[in-house]
């Protein structure tokens, strides 16, 4: 009989395989129920038990760990590398665990700045494949997922290697999400929009609910710039649970005193607490997340002012932020972005308008659910050129229906569809001058071929 667990059988049995490179771990986390490739999944029938059971039976390692954990519908990525940067320059050994990667698994799992190997995972991953296999003959219909598995590899790692802290990236809303099985020194949450209503809600206090579930009792919540409704939620929850809320343009906050080519210039405050620091990113919505990272290092109350005030400075000036307005390129300029929501393509639309050009060739392949028209509406007026693609054969929409959308939008915008993704991205690369402008957005999946095609074809 099929384990609810695992997608159809091949060849060998997953138990008759033992993991030992990184490509047994990719063969052996594809089979497992995805609910990031599976949209349709109920976000009802999500639930902690499988992964709650699983770190049961591995010692429960996420109990040995000093979590920061950050959930919100944008941000929460960037927001993650930017406390792990603070942390590390703060002299602290940090694991941060985000989702979904770019290029390769491993992206997934960083340990002091830098991926973990793929013997590392396929190692872990090992030590867990039974007891996925038997948690899916015991309970079928709690089966533990993708996620579950990859989550719980991450707390082993982290655990193994006995880290000062660990940074966790939420997967989906937070109430049910599998991260949300920690008891966090703090947690985060950065924006909420109205995104995934299918699992999360249709109204943003809805939404507000689920990302709030990662809020503990008595454990500070640091608190970004919410929309009124959904800011009262999560407050009402910190209350409920007496965990102090420090709430961004109240007890902490971030001036933008330079916004150009080369990144920001910022002035942040929080408390009595205050640094000027440069992060060298392109995109003035950064500054937001620069101050959610250093009230979330503070809140932690473990540094010293003078120490937190040179880690900020020297930790922002290293970051880099893969797939987030990363520029590849500029001459051409070559840009990635992973942006898929309105808010996010709008905030990539404000950074291109930065950028000096003779024309702008922009690629888009954009997952199925996400609002079209918003995104157009963001990106369409920067564009010469347009090609679109599909980056992910079953999440992405068909080339032709945004094709469609572009031609209504835009009338006469020089248009193309090509459905392999990696030939749209080769042409566009080819036909960009010197002078001009080349953007890969739409997707986390695009930005990620992207990211890998062009990276090589500039070394």
């Amino acid at each position: 009989m099929e384990r609810a667990g695992y997608l159809p059988p091949m060849a060998t049995p997953p138990e008759q395989a033992p993991i030992r490179t990184l490509d047994d771990a990719t063969a052996f986390l594809e089979r497992l129920v995805n609910h990031e490739r599976q949209p349709d999944a109920s976000y009802g029938r999500f639930d902690l038990t499988p992964i709650r059971r699983l770190l049961a039976r591995v010692g429960d390692p996420q109990t040995q760990l000093s979590t920061v954990h950050v959930a919100g519908s944008k941000g929460k990525g960037s927001t993650a590398l930017l406390t792990e940067a603070v942390l590390r320059a703060a002299g602290e050994r940090v694991g941060t665990f985000t989702s979904p990667h770019l290029s390769r698994w491993t992206e997934r799992f960083r340990i002091d700045g830098r991926e973990v190997e793929g013997a590392a995972l396929a190692a872990v991953l090992e030590r867990l494949r039974p007891h996925v296999v038997a948690s899916c003959d015991e309970d079928p219909e709690r089966a533990p997922t993708f996620f579950d598995v990859t989550t719980a590899a991450a707390f082993l790692l982290f655990a193994e290697a006995r880290l000062d802290r660990v940074v966790l990236e939420v997967g989906l809303g937070g109430r049910l999400d599998s991260t949300n099985v920690v008891d966090p020194a703090v947690a985060c949450v950065t924006t909420i929009e109205l995104e995934h209503t299918d699992k999360l809600g249709d109204t943003l206090a809805a939404i507000a609910a689920e990302k709030a579930g990662i809020v503990k009792p008595g454990r500070p919540v640091v608190v970004g710039a919410l929309a009124p409704e959904a800011e009262a939620v999560v407050l009402a929850r910190a209350h409920a649970v007496g965990a102090p809320a420090r709430v961004l343009g109240r007890d902490f906050d971030v001036a933008v005193h330079r916004a150009d080519l080369d990144g920001l210039s910022l002035h942040l405050r929080d408390g009595d607490f205050e640094v000027d620091a440069a992060l060298p990113l392109l995109g003035v919505h950064h500054a937001t997340n620069a101050a959610l990272a250093v009230a979330c290092v503070r809140a932690l109350g473990t540094h010293r002012e003078a120490t937190l005030a040179d880690a900020v400075r020297r930790g922002f000036a290293s970051a880099v932020l893969p797939g987030r307005i990363e520029v590849l390129s500029r001459a051409p300029w070559i840009i990635v972005d992973a942006a898929h929501t309105a808010a996010s393509a709008r905030a990539l639309a404000a950074a291109l308008a930065l950028v000096p050009r003779a024309a702008t060739h922009l690629v888009l392949s954009i997952s199925a659910g996400k609002d079209l028209a918003a995104i157009l509406d963001a990106l369409l007026p920067l564009a010469d050129r347009v090609t679109v693609t599909r980056a992910e054969p079953t999440r992405s929409l068909d080339p032709a229906e945004i094709a469609s959308a572009v031609r209504a939008a835009r009338p006469g915008l020089a248009l193309r569809a090509v459905p392999n993704p990696h030939l749209a991205l080769r042409a566009a690369r080819e036909t960009t001058a010197p002078e001009g402008l080349l953007v890969a957005s739409g997707s986390v999946y695009l930005a990620g071929i992207a990211r890998r095609l062009w990276r090589a074809a500039r070394s």
